[in-house]
Formats: C-alpha cells, structure tokens, sequence
C-alpha cells in the first residue's frame, strides 16, 4: 500500500482561512490458496487439477463437502485499488458565527486482475448408487473463465455550515450537504459493465447497448443536519451539558455493483448439476468469454436507483463528576432508507441464467441507548468504561453480491426478510483501566525493583448476536434461495445440555424444509448464537540507561481465565437429500470464526477477541 498526503492551510486575514488537502493512494492485495501434507498426505499436482495450459499460477480449484470442509489450490485474484481525493475548506469568522464551506471530491480507479481459469465442485453429501458403491456424482460444479478489469468512480460533494454561539450557554450547528454519485463505469468503452432493458417483465430482459450507465444519475441529494449544544450547570465541579442533533446522510449507490466487473462481459461460466467427478475432459475445458448473449451471469442495477439515505439523531446529558471524571447518557436513533438490496433471478428467459439485481428495497432502524464513564489520569489512575443496549432491524443486512439470503420479489414482499440485523447485539460493555502503581520507599533496593510499573486491565462482555437458520442454496421457480424452513409445531427449537459444546444446539427436529422455491414461515434472525466474555492485562516498565537511552519490557495477557468462547453454531438445515450431522453446533471457537488476519479479515490470532489463553512478552530498546 502507497500513500501520498498533502496538505495546504492559509490564513487570509484574522477572520478567514482556507485549507486544501490531496491525498493519492495505491492499494493492492491478492489471494491465493494452496495444498499442505496434513501429516503425511501428498498433495495433488496441478496436472490432476486443470487442463492443458493453466495451472495453480493463473487458476484455482475448489473442493466443497457441504458442511464438512474445503479443499481449495491456486490463484483467486489480484486486485487493486487507486484513488485520488481532492478536499478544500474555507472558514469564515464573523463575531459570534464560525461558518465553513467546501468541497469533496473523490476519484477511484479499482483494477482486477482475476484467475483465468476456474473449476469448482460441491457435494451435498455421499449417496450409494444402486450398485451399492459409493457415487461420485457432485450436486453442482462449474467450470470458469475470466479476465481482468478497469473501472472509474468519481464522487463530489459540497457543503456550507454555521456554528452559532447563541449565548455563552447555547450553541447552534447547522448546515446543508449536497452529493452527487454517478454510477460506476469502464475505464474506456472496453471495460464498460453492461446492463439490461426489461427488468419489469423479466420475460423480456435484454442486453442494453454497452456503455449505458447502470442507472441514472440523482441530483436532488441534499442532506441537512442541525444540533445544538446547552450548559445546563455552570459549577467548576460540577458542569452539566445537554446535546442533541439530527442529519440526513447520503450513502454511495454502487455498493456490491463493483462485482460487475467479475461477472459478464468479464466472465463466463459452465454450471453441470448432477455432476459426474472428476469431470470429463469436455467439461473441464475453460468456458469463452463473449460480449453477447447468452449471458451466464449479469450484475445489473434498477435503473431507477436512488442513493441509500439514513436518518440519524440523538441526544446526550454529559455531567462532569470533580475536576476528572465524567458520565454520558446518551440515546442514539437512524432509519435506514432505500437501502440497498440484492436478489437473483434465475433462467428469466433463454438469453440469461444468473441476473443479479440491485435496488431499494431495504430499510432499517436502531435505536441504542449508550452510558461511559470516563477518568482522566489522576494520581496514577485512569479508567474508561461504556455500556451499550442497542436493537437493530432490517430487511437486509448486507448489499453483498450473490447474497441469497434475501427473498427475491417474485416470492414474496421483501418485508418477510424484516428481521433482527445480522449484527444486532442487544448488551455490549468494555472496560479498559490504567495505573501507575506507586514507587516504594522502603529502600532504595526496593525503589529501584519496583517503581516504574504500571499495569492495563481490559474487560469485554456482550450478549448474543443472531443466527438464521437457512436451508441448501436451490434454484428454482426463476429464482435463487437460501430458504428458511418451516417449523414443527410443539417442538423446542433448542436444545441444552453439557453435551453440546457452548451449552446447547439447535434442534434439527424443530425444522423441515419448505417446497423447492418456497419461503419458509421461520423468521430470519430469530435464533441466537453465543455470548462473549474476555479479560485482558497488561503489565509494564521503562527502565532508563542514560538520558537517550531506554529499555521498555511489556507483559501481555490475553483472555487470562481461559474462558471458552464459541462461533456461531452451523446453520444450514439438513434435508434427506443435504445430510448436515453438525447443524446447529458450534464447530470452532469465536476467535477462528473471525478470520485470522490478512485478506480475509480479521486480526491477528494473539490479539483476536475469543481465542484462548495466550501470553506474549517484549522487550523493546529505544535510543
């Protein structure tokens, strides 16, 4: 990753200044997979993985046993992202007004440098055949081919706002936002996505001429925000403040559009269900890449589409507790509209298979009411301690491409996904603490054993997140599902017990998979997963050499009484035909669950919230 900041700042008189920034950066990471011996295993070579002329350098295979593990070798993609951003803000001071106006603009250029060649074969599970041996046949398996991109995003936005010092108690903010946001586009015609007429009577769905843009642009994208700022108190000690605020924001429209560029004209694929495995010379072949129909797979927007907007507001009582510490209360409101929302269609006419469709049909709401605690360092001492009760809910959580969680329009009001948000966590508290412990004065062998210490206490503890319960990816009635099930009547939809790890699992029994197409009457998000708990600390001291020269030894302690932490249990519902043994159990700790650094997200596994014990020691020369 390379960055280049520069930044500008002049004073025009005593009452106006103005300042310009320009930052330029470059980011690129890629992913790759690979084989290791498991203890004594050979690994495959490339030559019984691809054909002729591609290999783990420019292609990737994949293995999937639903449920039950992933074998996966070779390239998935190189990507890179460039972007130039261009910010000036001018201030006006005029007696008792503090007014800025501005600028921000945005240019990016996101560049995909993706495998040539793909193979990928899934397993819902092992059937006898009627021979009595077991089948090599996988449920699904494709082959792919596809070729690197070059896309355009430009994104400006202007602004005017005034802080208005009322009286010496009363402030007032206010001020007017206004973005523009065209749609993505190619870097030259070549590199145009395409997209398609017709999108109201999918029967009649075509290609519309490339360079048509994904949907048209809005300019009536004016976002207004106001809050306030009132002393309530004015003691030394004991200063009250009420503060409060409301604003619209505007998100960009793009959101999982940017995979257009891995998909048709990009992309071309070759699906085989039932699948004999390996497969056959023929089939394994790479699929052509062409500019017309038919079309494997196409991510198109409504044309229509608006910006995503979220109303938000909140208001907080602060309170000063002496000369140090502080407490918040603070109640924190948005609505989510027009949000956006994908949803796949499947076979809608001769010319398409897969038509990946991005639109407004998502809301949401939360509302969170937050209390902190906070003690500057005295004596030695500081501590910051917050509380969080929160309920989020949604239609969908997530615009991610080729979510096919989400109930497609042809099935039902997209409400029926109205549920719990993915990432709502009803109680949240951290505790974090810092002291300095005092130097004794005993002697002067204790004095220089043990002064200079200090020690740092973190504690995190919140309740559940959601899980839906799902059944296996079908394809069916011109629409792609992930369905829920329906439920058995009289039956616990949990069941607890030592047993289990974490506790308890969710019950097969409680479930049965509704017809093929179908939505299940089970709500989304229902269920629960687990809860998290950790304790963190922290010791530490700096010995001085001389004036410049220093040696610092750290001490840390993560989760130090090894409480178990569980990930998500597995939520796929099995069927007769999609055996699942593990649904509804937890299979990894939460730490794992959460990635373990890198492209594929999360931190580093030593400071990874839900791992078990771990210590880590450090010594450190500064000069």
């Amino acid at each position: 990753m390379h960055t280049i900041t520069v930044g500008l700042t002049g004073l025009i008189s005593a009452e106006m200044s103005n300042e310009v920034r320009a930052n330029y950066s470059n980011d690129r990471v890629g992913t790759r997979f690979g084989l290791d011996n498991f203890g004594g295993a050979v690994p495959l070579a490339d030559s019984a993985l691809y054909p002729p002329g591609f290999s783990s350098g420019n292609g990737l295979f994949e293995f999937l046993i639903l449920g039950n593990g992933e074998l996966a070798k070779g390239k998935f993609a190189t990507d890179e992202q460039r972007q130039f951003n261009l910010v000036d803000n001018f201030a006006v001071n005029k007696g008792s007004h503090q007014m800025k106006f501005g600028v921000d603009y945005r240019w990016l250029s996101p560049f995909v440098s993706p495998l040539a060649y793909g193979q990928f074969a899934e397993f819902t599970g092992v059937m006898p055949s009627p021979g009595g041996a077991l089948s090599s046949v996988a449920a699904f398996a494709d082959t792919q081919a596809l070729q690197g991109s070059a896309l355009l995003v430009h994104n400006v936005s202007l602004y005017g706002q005034d802080t208005w010092k009322v009286t010496p108690r009363l402030t007032l903010t206010y001020g007017l936002r206004w973005d523009v946001n065209p749609p993505l586009k190619g870097k030259n015609l070549s590199n145009d996505p395409f997209t398609v007429t017709g999108l109201n009577d999918p029967g009649t769905l075509a290609l519309a001429p490339r360079g048509t843009p994904l949907y048209q642009t809005t300019y009536g994208n004016v976002a207004p925000r106001v809050g306030f700022a009132y002393q309530l108190g004015t003691s030394a000690n004991w200063v009250s403040v009420l503060r409060g605020g409301f604003g619209i924001f505007y998100d960009l429209g793009s959101g999982s559009l940017g995979a257009s560029s891995s998909y048709f004209p990009f992309f071309a694929v070759n699906v085989f269900s039932p699948a004999p495995f390996p497969l056959s010379p023929q089939n394994a072949a790479r699929p052509t890449i062409t500019t017309s129909p038919p079309v494997s797979n196409i991510v198109v927007a409504e044309p229509d589409l608006k910006l995503p907007r979220t109303y938000q507001w909140n208001v907080a009582v602060e309170q000063s507790l002496g000369n140090r510490q502080s407490l918040s209360l603070t109640y924190i409101g948005a609505a989510g509209r027009d949000l956006l929302r994908v949803t796949d269609l499947v076979s809608p006419n001769a010319n398409f298979g897969f038509v990946n469709v991005t639109d407004n049909s998502a809301t949401s709401n939360y509302n969170a009411l937050q209390i902190k605690f906070q003690r500057n360092l005295s004596r030695g001492l500081q501590a910051l301690a917050s509380y969080t009760w929160s309920h989020s809910i949604d239609i969908a959580s997530t615009d991610a491409f080729a979510n096919y969680l989400n109930t497609p329009g042809s099935v039902a009001n997209a409400n029926i996904d109205r549920g719990n948000s993915d990432f709502d966590v009803r109680h949240a508290f951290t505790g974090g603490v810092t002291y300095n412990l005092p130097s004794p004065e005993w002697n002067n062998v204790a004095h220089a054993a043990l002064s200079g210490w200090s020690v740092d206490g973190f504690v995190f503890a919140r309740s559940a997140p959601p899980e839906d319960i799902v059944g296996a990816i079908s394809f069916a009635s011109g629409i792609a599902l992930a369905a829920r099930p329906n439920v058995v009547a009289g039956v616990p939809l949990e069941l607890y017990g030592s047993q289990y790890p974490g506790g308890k699992i969710f019950n097969s029994a409680a479930f049965t998979a509704p017809p093929s197409g179908q939505q299940g009457d089970f709500g989304r998000n229902v269920l629960r997963a687990f809860g998290a708990s950790q304790a963190d600390i922290a010791f530490q001291r700096q010995f001085h050499f001389t004036e410049r020269m220093q040696l610092r030894f750290r001490g840390e302690l993560f989760n130090i009484f090894n409480h178990p932490n569980f990930g998500p249990p597995n939520n796929i519902v099995p069927t007769v035909t999609s055996p699942n043994p593990l649904f509804g159990q937890s299979t990894q700790t939460l730490a794992s669950s959460l990635g373990s650094g890198g492209a594929n997200g999360g931190l580093n596994p030593l400071y990874q919230i839900g791992g078990p014990r771990s210590i880590q020691l450090a010594l450190k020369l500064q000069f």
